[in-house]
């Protein structure tokens, strides 16, 4: 009897022990299929599945980021919307995706792709250039392995911008053919919102603010009634043209569609103003001619009181300047930047929205860790995919 006893016990420890094994290797797997978006190797899997029991869940999911499909698809996938007002995922590869691409695998802190002078660029023919998507076509067209052929190099020296007029991806020029095309360049502030503060207009709406920055083209008295100004448009208004200045000597020359247009910066006088202020500034002036006539690129943050003071501007900062770059650096450095990153990380890997009372525990954590490690978005994605290796 003893001994029957003695062969059970071993058989429950060896089904225990299988079970560890098997929950560690599920875990394993499920954090390089959310991670990297294939199944791992064998190989791979074991190392994982081995670091997972040694508590070592980090490294194990910084290992499934060493798969080339991590940039090749996940990052590729989560960037891309950014890129265009539709938001589709399936727009094709340009140097704004790309440089984020770069920025992920390279560790760059995050918040510089607001200002710096960042591009990367393959090894495709032809070399990339401020008038046409070729050479990122060619690269997706060759199926190119983007976690080894992309190097960073500058807008200034590979399309010739002005160092002044340089601000991160913003001036890249997928996102001017998308936002900097015809309009009043107030698109290239609201998606950038959207996408690096997860904020559009109308979560950012206060109708407290001084309205002495809105422009000619906004009626005072839509459809005669003076109170939807009041009550509705100064809500936006009044935060998002002071800031949208910092685009002032910006546009888009040429066709939206096909590698003709490029982004154009003024240095000097335009025609239509009389100063470097590009014509669009004045489009629909006489809406309300005693409106805001735009002078320069100088921009001030109207939001840095009232309600949206909680988003977390940094103290550090003045809250304004000159150009789209400070401007960015404004944005990026504001705690709601960084909080962003981590929800819409939560999202990608997890395949869910937070949900509970853990969840937005969980985001508070990650962002403090990306914060805490200057900002590497690979620390987001590995918290992620912790958090989330038992769904």
């Amino acid at each position: 009897m003893k001994g029957y006893r003695g062969i059970i016990l071993i058989a429950l420890a060896m089904a225990v022990s299988a079970t560890a094994t098997a929950n560690s290797r599920d875990q394993a797997q499920r954090i390089h299929n959310r991670l990297a978006g294939v199944p791992a190797d064998a190989a791979t899997l074991t190392e994982m599945a081995q670091l997972i029991d040694n508590n070592q869940v980090a490294e194990a999911a910084e290992l499934a980021m060493d798969n080339p499909a991590f940039y090749n698809v996940t990052i590729k996938q989560f960037a891309t919307p950014w890129t265009n007002e539709a938001q589709d995922v399936f727009a094709p590869l340009n140097d704004y995706t790309a440089t984020i691409i770069g920025v992920v695998r390279d560790d760059v802190d995050f918040r510089r792709i607001l200002y710096s002078d960042l591009l990367y660029v393959g090894n495709a023919s032809p070399a990339a250039s401020p008038s046409s998507n070729a050479h990122y076509q060619a690269l997706e067209d060759q199926h190119a392995d983007l976690s080894t052929v992309l190097t960073e190099s500058s807008q200034a020296s590979q399309y010739g911008t002005p160092a002044e007029a340089v601000a991160g991806v913003l001036t890249t020029r997928a996102a001017a053919n998308a936002f900097f095309y015809a309009g009043t360049n107030r698109a290239m502030l609201r998606f950038t919102m959207m996408n690096h503060m997860c904020r559009d207009l109308e979560q950012v709406k206060d109708t407290t603010r001084p309205s002495d920055r809105i422009r000619q083209d906004v009626s005072r008295s839509p459809g005669g009634d003076s109170r939807i100004f009041r009550n509705s448009c100064i809500g936006c208004h009044s935060g998002m043209d002071p800031l949208a200045q910092a685009f002032a000597y910006y546009d888009w020359e040429g066709e939206q569609e096909g590698n003709g247009g490029r982004m154009v910066y003024n240095s000097g006088n335009d025609a239509e103003t009389g100063t470097r202020v590009q014509g669009k500034y004045l489009i629909n002036s006489n809406n309300f001619p005693w409106g805001y006539i735009t002078p320069d690129n100088s921009w001030d943050n109207y939001w840095r009181k009232g309600p949206n003071a909680n988003l977390g501007w940094d103290p550090s900062l003045p809250g304004s300047g000159e150009g789209a770059a400070s401007m960015g650096k404004e944005l990026a450095h504001s705690e709601v930047f960084a909080t962003c990153q981590a929800e819409k990380v939560f999202q990608s890997v997890c395949l869910r929205k937070p949900a509970d009372g853990a969840d937005t525990a969980e985001l508070a954590s990650m962002t403090s860790h990306f914060k805490n490690d200057n900002y590497r978005m690979k620390t987001l994605f590995s918290d992620a995919a912790t958090y989330c290796m038992g769904e």
